[in-house]
């Protein structure tokens, strides 16, 4: 596998994998392996590069910021509690854009592991404002760029 040229900046507490366990108990959940690695090394922060595609329709996006666990403005568990629709539909909302819209972690069995994004002010009926990026974690920071990369 090719390293991800990812670098993450921020000063996020160090998470511990009890407190991880304890997040997923709380939240009763288990997590997507690549999703929790993310997590212990970075727990959250500021992505470089931050670029993403969308959709031809809805063109790029950008990550403002991942969300960590703990005692952080970015707190997942605050996050979860502010998008409980997202969660009810069987998705955890990871990171967002400078707009407010998520990037979210699929946690049902049918979507487990994918990465898509939220758009928060279209209609949510039958998952229309869900947009497929990635088919996991890994593929969508491998996928994030600069904008000069393209």
């Amino acid at each position: 596998m090719e390293e991800i040229k990812l670098e993450i900046q921020g000063n996020n507490e160090v998470l511990t994998e009890s407190r991880l366990q304890d997040f997923e108990r709380i939240i009763r959940v288990k997590l997507p392996q690549q999703y929790r690695e993310f997590l212990l090394k970075y727990n959250g922060g500021y992505p470089r590069p931050y670029y993403f595609t969308i959709s031809k329709v809805q063109g790029n996006g950008m990550v403002n910021i991942f969300y960590g666990i703990g005692e952080m403005y970015d707190n997942l568990d605050k996050k979860i509690d502010i998008f409980d629709d997202i969660m009810d539909i069987g998705f955890i909302p990871i990171a967002d854009d400078p707009g407010g819209n998520q990037i979210c972690l699929g946690l049902t069995e049918k979507h487990f592991g994918n990465v898509y994004f939220w758009i928060h002010d279209e209609d949510p009926e039958d998952m229309n404002n869900m947009y497929f990026l990635t088919k996991d974690f890994e593929e969508f920071l491998e996928k994030l760029y600069d904008e000069t990369e393209k």
